[in-house]
This record gives C-alpha cells, structure tokens and sequence, in this order.
C-alpha cells in the first residue's frame, strides 16, 4: 500500500473544508511553509491547508485518511530536525495550524489557561502574565514557535533545570485522531490515574499520532525577585564543581545554568549586530546563572552573591557580571540565545542536540574533539547549552578557508561518531529538537528492536494507514501493493 495520489477533485474537496483563501496552492504563498531557517529540508506539496477550527482539522484528517493521503502537520515551522517539511515527492499536504490561535480559559486561581496549537510561546506568555502568573518555558525562537509544535516535539529551552520541559506544563490535550476522530482531553487535573497516559504518548510525537489543536497548560507564581550573573571560568572541569557550589547554595530557586565556550562567544560578538562581550578580558569558559525567588527584600540578590562568593573562595571563577537592571539581564539572555544564528557567519555548522549525565560533560567534551578532529581537521566545536539538565547543543562549524558543500557533505559522518560517543557514554541523540527526519535512521540503529517494535505498535495503533507525517520519526513498514 502506498500514498495514494492527489487528483484534482481531491484538491478541490480539501480546499473547500477550509475555504479557498486558506488552501494555499501559489509557490509564493507556500514558500514559508515549504523551507526551515537553516535551509536543510526544503519540500514540496500541492496544498498547504490553514484550518480555522478543530472541526475543520478533524473534516481534513477524515478525508485525508479515507484516500489514504499523506498529512504533514505544521506549527510554527522553527522545528531543528525537518519534522514538519514534506518529502520533496510533492504527494503531502501540509497542514499549518496557525489560525488556531484562541485563548479558551485561563483559571488565575487554579493557575491553568486553556490555549489552542497556532498560539505562540510569547502570547502564551503574555496570557499567564496578564493574569499575574508565569509561564516559564523559554526558548530562543519563542516568538514564532507555536504551542502545538512546542508540545509535538516535547520542546525544552532555558528553564528545564528548575521548570521542567514543555511536558512538565501540558494537563490535558485535544487532538484529532488520524481517522478524524477528535480526543477531548483538555482536563486541568493535576491528577489523573486512570489507565494509560494518552497525553503523554502524544507529547513528544512530532505529529506521528495525531494533531494537537489545543491544551491545558499549568501557570506558576510569578517570581517577585530574579538575579543574574555570567561568570567566567577555566574549564567544564570547573564548571561542573561550580554547578554543584550553585546547587547547594541556592537549591530550587536556581532557575538557570547556561554554559558555552569562547569560540561560541567570538562568533556571536562578530556575527550578531549589537552584542559585545560583558567581561573586559577573553576568558575560555563561561555560565549563565540564574536565582529566582518568591520572597522581596532582595534575597535572590543575596543568594546569588552568598553563591559567587562560595565559588570564588573555591577558586572556580576567574571574572563575572552581575545584571544590575532588568534590561542588562535580558542582554545576558540575548546573548546565549544568539549563539544558534551567529553561527551562520562562520560558514557551515553540523548541529548535535545531545544529553550525557551531568558528570560526564567534561568527559564528553574532551573525548567529542578528539571525535571532531579525526573526522575533519580543523572543523570548530562550538559547545553551549543546558549544562544544569546535561543537554548540550555540540555544533561544530566548518574550518576557515574549506568550502561550505564540502564540509556539510561530512555531516552523516561527523553525526555518526558524536552520536557513537553520545550512547557508549549512556547518553540520548536528543535531547530536546526531536527526531523527525534528521534522525530517523539514527534512532534505529541507538534504540533497542524491542524499544523500536514497541513504539511501531504504538504507531499502527493509533494510525494504521500511515497518514500522519509519513516517514517522521519512524519509517513505515509496509508491503508495498
């Protein structure tokens, strides 16, 4: 059995479920759709369908599901790993749930809002902060990446250490089911045991199993005091004892533990219009701390000196910056967050997103150039990430005066012996982007068959005929008619 082809009639009948202005057929109008920021998956299709409800959705995946049409479902398109691209095939309709964008409820009291998929992170902020909570998922691309794509993929960000990922905040889903049926789980319990988790299998699916629509997100207090600093350090070695220092002195209000080395802060000072560096003298290690608090009276202040000065008596800090204004502290933000794009300046970048415990990162490092050496000399490890949750994004960028094509033409090659090193070292290929096509054949050959039959049954399960974002994650296996 095979997609089946889309005839003309066909079109017709999809385009009329959502209206003609919202079933886009020009290549002008379906070029943001079709392409993802780093220009590595670039597709094709013959529609891209913008539904205005769920019913519509639901109307789209029973017709598509009926003649047997691949559906490629689309957030906000600021997906790593190709996940939300159709095959260049031209035989997939993409279907963006932009148009989604409703709040439902928010209940301030019981700290839970109501929102649908096409909402963007930063509304979602926006709704908790108008009802004077917190929504404290964070990402760089927060203001075009969506709810239901963040939910999709199990996004992560800046403030799992404390908050948790994007599965920490979700209490309940609607979705609609391959064959159009619609699940009407939007329950705001923080408790729920009754049988199987189906909002968690659906978390993290990249939208194998079904369309997320809308969901029950948790809102938290709003913290009364936030302090931040960028120290610089010696080495991961350091970083990792420094990492400890932060945790037993300021335990849970430790919201952040960012981290990244020079060549990531070289490249963003001369890549990224508007940033410098915030310490005077180049140093070759660096962290982002973060306190946050619910008491006044100047305690994270107090905590996040108490922390520094411990550190310092250690000797595990060489310089350091404390934010002395809100705007200073969203400079340091903007900062780590542009390290990703600055990257683009120095040429062609092979991007890992990868976790190894905690204690293992100074070993990771030392033994992942050593990696990069041997596959090409001279390419650039430019590690940062997510030190206090263990995921790091190790990218490495081409060696000055090699050509772009032929360096990324190394990228199965250099991704094979990171990730060979990533699992020896008991570690996850991915840690927050996902799989989609990107790592699809990777996820194979790392994950256990008995892991991999299990997550096939759970496919078929829930989509027999194989509709939804075909050849994601997993490839269908099927005989061929």
């Amino acid at each position: 059995m095979t997609i089946a082809t889309l005839t003309t009639a066909l079109l017709v009948r999809f385009a009329e479920i959502v209206g003609e202005a919202h079933a886009l057929t020009r290549a002008e109008d379906q070029a943001g759709y079709l392409r993802e920021w780093r220009d590595l998956y670039v597709g094709r299709t013959p529609v891209v369908l913008r539904p205005g409800s769920t019913e519509e959705v639901s109307k789209i995946l029973a017709l598509a599901n009926e003649h047997e049409i691949g559906i490629v479902p689309q957030a906000g398109n600021t997906g790593l790993v190709g996940g939300q691209i159709p095959a260049m095939r031209g035989d997939e309709i993409v279907l963006s749930v932009s148009r989604l964008n409703n709040v439902r409820s928010v209940d301030a009291d019981g700290g839970t809002m109501i929102v649908e998929a096409g909402m963007t992170l930063s509304e979602a902020q926006a709704v908790a902060e108008k009802a004077g909570r917190l929504f404290p998922l964070s990402l760089a691309s927060e203001g075009s990446a969506q709810i239901g794509g963040i939910l999709a993929t199990n996004a992560g960000g800046t403030a799992v250490l404390s908050y948790g990922n994007a599965r920490s905040f979700c209490l309940g889903l609607e979705a609609v089911l391959a064959d159009g049926r619609v699940w009407h789980g939007l329950r705001t319990l923080k408790k729920d045991n009754t049988g199987y988790d189906l909002r968690d299998l659906l978390i993290g699916s990249e939208g194998t199993l079904g369309v997320i629509t809308a969901a029950a997100l948790k809102m938290l207090p709003r913290p009364k005091e936030i302090a931040t600093a960028i120290v610089a350090i010696e080495s991961p070695e350091a970083a990792l004892k420094l990492f400890r220092i932060a945790e037993e002195t300021a335990g849970a209000s430790l919201t952040a533990f960012e981290f990244w080395a020079r060549r990531a802060m070289d490249f963003a000072v001369a890549h990224m219009p508007g940033t410098r560096d915030p310490l005077a003298i180049v140093h070759p290690w660096y962290a982002l701390l973060e306190i946050s608090s619910n008491d006044s009276g100047g305690r994270a202040d107090a905590q996040l000196h108490a922390l520094l000065m411990n550190a310092s008596d250690a000797g595990l800090i060489r310089d350091g910056a404390l934010a002395a204004s809100m705007q200073q502290a969203r400079d340091f933000w903007g900062l780590r967050e542009s390290f990703s794009e600055a990257q683009k300046g120095a040429g062609g970048s092979i991007k890992h997103d990868i976790s190894v415990p905690i204690a293992r990162i100074p070993e990771f490092l030392e033994r992942a150039a050593a990696v990069v050496e041997k596959v090409c000399p001279g390419a650039r490890p430019v590690p940062f990430g997510h030190f206090g949750d263990g995921n790091l994004h190790y990218n490495v960028s081409q060696p000055e005066g090699m050509e772009k094509a032929q360096y990324l033409g190394l990228w199965g090659a250099m991704s094979d012996a990171i990730h060979t090193l990533v699992t020896s070292m008991d570690g996850s290929i991915s840690a927050e982007h996902g799989i989609g096509q990107m790592k699809r054949d990777h996820l194979v050959r790392y994950k256990s068959p008995v892991e991999i039959e299990m997550m096939r049954a759970i496919k078929n399960a829930f989509d027999p005929k194989g509709i939804l974002n075909p050849s994601k994650v997993l490839e269908r296996r099927r005989p061929e008619t």
